[in-house]
C-alpha cells in the first residue's frame, strides 16, 4: 500500500511520500545482535500520523495512484508502475510455490486490495488488514465489483501491524515499513513472524548511500504533500533480525523506476531436524 518513492518531481515536491515532522536518536544495545532501539526525543507518534493520513487526503490521493483507469501525472503514473510491478513479482513468486488454494494468507497493510483481491481470485484465502478505514472500505468495494459479492476465502479488517492475530502459511507486508521508524521496526517484525507459520514476504525502502543522499536532498523542498516520515531500513540489518527468529532468507528482487523503489525479499520458516 505505501509506496516507497524518495524522489522530488519538478512540478510539485515529493520526498519518499513521506516526510520530515518527527525527531529523534537511538541507541544501540548488545543484546540483539539486529539492535535495540530507544527514542530519545520523539515529535510525532508515526502511527497516528500514517493513520489520519490515509484517512484523509493520503487516501484520496493513493486511491487515484492505485486505480489503472485514473488521470494521473508523470510521476504517480510511474508509482503506479513501479507498484504494479512488485505486486506481479510477489504473485508471479506465490504461484511458482504452488499449492495456492491450499495455503492462507495475511495481507498485512492491505491498502485498496491491490495484492489481496488478485491473490483472492487465484483461489487463497486471504485475511486483508490496513490501519485505515478508508483504505479498507475502498478495497471492499473494488472486491464486490469483481466478485458481486466479497467471496468467503477474503476478508477485510482495520487492523494496525502490532494487533495482528491469527495464524496464517503466508504473510505479506507490502509498501509498508517504509512509514515506521528503526525504533518501532523490531516490534513489527515480531508481529508479522509471530502469525507467520511458514513464509513471509515483505518490502522495504532500503537504506544505501544513494538513497540515504537522494532523501537529503528533497527535504530541502517542502510541499504540501508532506504527511508522514519515510524511513530507509538496512536490508542486513531486517535479514539478521529475522533470522535470530528462525527465518533464513529464500529469493529477493529489486524493484526499481524513476519515481518508486522497493527491495522484495522471501524468508521462509527454518525447520529444525530431530
Amino acid at each position: 500500500m505505501f509506496i516507497t518513492t524518495l524522489v522530488c518531481s519538478s512540478q510539485r515536491r515529493r520526498c519518499s511520500h513521506s516526510i520530515r515532522l518527527g525527531a529523534g536518536f537511538r541507541e544501540k544495545f548488545p543484546k540483539d545482535k539486529f539492535y535495540c532501539t530507544r527514542r530519545i526525543r520523539m515529535t510525532v507518534d508515526d502511527k497516528k500520523v500514517v493513520t489520519d493520513y490515509f484517512n484523509t487526503v493520503g487516501f484520496e490521493r493513493w486511491k487515484r495512484i492505485y486505480s489503472p483507469t485514473e488521470q494521473v501525472n508523470r510521476v504517480q503514473q510511474d508509482i503506479r508502475r513501479g507498484h504494479q510491478q512488485t505486486v506481479d513479482i510477489i504473485l508471479r513468486w506465490i504461484e511458482k510455490d504452488g499449492n495456492i488454494t491450499e495455503q492462507s494468507f495475511c495481507d498485512a497493510g492491505c491498502g485498496v486490495g491491490s495484492l489481496a483481491i488478485p491473490l483472492a481470485k487465484l483461489g487463497a484465502r486471504v485475511a486483508a488488514s490496513d490501519i485505515s478505514l478508508s483504505m479498507i472500505n475502498e478495497a471492499q468495494e473494488r472486491a464486490k465489483l469483481e466478485w458481486g459479492v466479497i467471496p468467503s476465502s477474503l476478508s477485510f479488517q482495520v487492523q494496525d501491524l502490532q494487533q495482528l492475530q491469527g495464524s496464517y502459511d503466508t504473510v505479506l507486508c507490502v509498501d509498508v515499513l517504509i512509514h515506521y521508524s528503526d525504533a518501532q521496526l523490531i516490534s513489527l517484525l515480531d508481529s508479522l513472524s509471530r502469525v507467520a507459520k511458514r513464509r513471509m514476504i515483505i518490502t522495504f525502502a532500503p537504506k544505501t548511500l544513494y538513497y540515504v543522499l537522494l532523501k537529503k536532498i528533497g527535504e530541502f523542498f517542502p510541499g504540501s504533500s508532506k504527511a508522514t516520515r519515510a524511513y530507509l531500513h538496512r536490508e542486513k540489518d531486517i535479514i539478521d533480525s529475522l533470522q535470530q527468529r528462525g527465518w533464513q532468507k529464500i529469493r529477493n528482487e529489486f524493484v526499481k523506476t524513476k519515481f518508486y523503489f522497493s527491495q522484495i525479499v522471501q524468508l521462509e520458516k527454518v525447520i529444525l531436524s530431530g
